[in-house]
């Protein structure tokens, strides 16, 4: 089967699950998703699209603005994918949309209308990646990684996070990469989620990016250092070092989120930091979004080869990131780096995990 007919297999079936006769997806990601990595956004920064997909039991239908049509058309060659176009003026872009809706019991991955929300469910469609999918994302990975090492390369004491993170978000859109998430934090600045500010770099930084590419997403976070770095701040990276290291360790097909949320628990205790899981979210499932869905108390998602995660503990003031591959017999890291130390790290009966540490320059 190809890709499109695998999704649309997935869609059919929801469609029998509900006893409902479309399905309705508005949502970037799920856009994306559907057809094989086309942009239905302008606005980099929205959650819905400006074009939606309607797929029936018997047809698959694109509707958008007259603005948009041509696009999508033309250069992410919807129709050649079978995509039939309903086409709305601009100045009602959702005529077309509810007039093929009208009448219909539909589900939707956002509150629409009548349409029953079933937002979840797609997102654990869009998590169970396809080997094509893998591909795209083994090399976005690859693009992400190269982008955070070219940004560090060029940092030097003096520049504000507002220039690293210029200098950051350049380095992907340069390998065609958006940078949906732009984190920088420099010195003391602790906050788990540090938007850039005017601040100045002295000694340290770190940087944070969540790159999409073909609607997929992978995440990657790095910390940089000039000249030695304190012991206490030492010992937070290694910590950090240490439970990203149970987290990977652990991601085994058949295991359940919560279990692996215990793990990271664990990991921080041993770590010296038992308290730290608690200020943030530790990561969890990822494809079209930075999170599909994250790992919570008793969270009873499993893992399954060919899905993507993203773990990002953090101990105040240092964080560990890296997107992994869960396959049959192993992982494998997606987002590695040639340019910072590592640290490996070992668990009876489990592959060793390398992890990045701080770069000093």
């Amino acid at each position: 089967m190809t890709e499109l007919s695998t999704k649309l297999t997935s869609l059919h079936s929801l469609l029998d699950k509900h006893g409902a006769d479309a399905i309705l997806l508005r949502r970037v990601s799920s856009f994306a998703w559907a057809t094989g990595g086309a942009a239905s956004y302008v606005n980099t920064a929205s959650t819905e699209g400006a074009a939606s997909l309607v797929i029936t039991r018997e047809k698959c239908y694109v509707a958008t603005n007259n603005i948009e049509a041509p696009r999508l058309q033309e250069e992410e060659k919807l129709a050649k994918q079978g995509w039939e176009f309903v086409l709305s003026p601009w100045a009602t872009p959702l005529k077309g949309l509810n007039e093929l809706l009208a009448g219909t019991t539909f589900l939707s991955d956002v509150p629409f209308g009548t349409g029953k929300d079933i937002g979840a469910e797609i997102s654990r469609l869009r998590a169970h990646l396809t080997p094509e999918e893998g591909q795209r994302l083994r090399a976005l990975g690859t693009l992400c990684a190269e982008s955070i090492t070219a940004a560090a390369q060029a940092l030097q004491p003096g520049m504000t996070e507002y220039e690293i993170a210029a200098l950051l978000g350049g380095e992907a859109q340069k390998r065609g990469v958006q940078p949906i998430v732009n984190l920088v934090a420099t010195d003391g600045r602790g906050y788990r989620h540090p938007l850039p500010s005017a601040k100045r770099l002295h000694q340290y930084a770190l940087l944070v990016l969540s790159g999409r590419r073909q609607g997929l997403v992978c995440s990657i976070s790095r910390m940089l250092h000039f000249g030695k770095v304190p012991a206490e701040l030492e010992r937070k990276i290694r910590a950090a070092a240490q439970v990203n290291a149970a987290f990977i360790a652990h991601t085994r097909p058949g295991t359940s989120l919560g279990e692996l949320l215990c793990v990271g628990q664990a990991a921080y205790a041993e770590a010296g930091f038992p308290a730290e899981w608690q200020h943030h979210h530790q990561g969890g499932v990822t494809g079209y979004e930075p999170r599909e869905y994250i790992a919570t108390p008793g969270g009873a998602d499993l893992i399954a080869a060919g899905q993507a995660l993203a773990w990002n503990p953090t101990v105040v003031g240092a964080k560990m990131e890296d997107t992994l591959l869960v396959g049959a017999t192993a992982n494998e890291i997606l987002t590695l780096t040639s340019l910072w130390p590592v640290e490996q790290v070992e668990f009876p009966g489990l592959p060793p995990v390398t992890c990045a540490l701080a770069l000093v320059k």
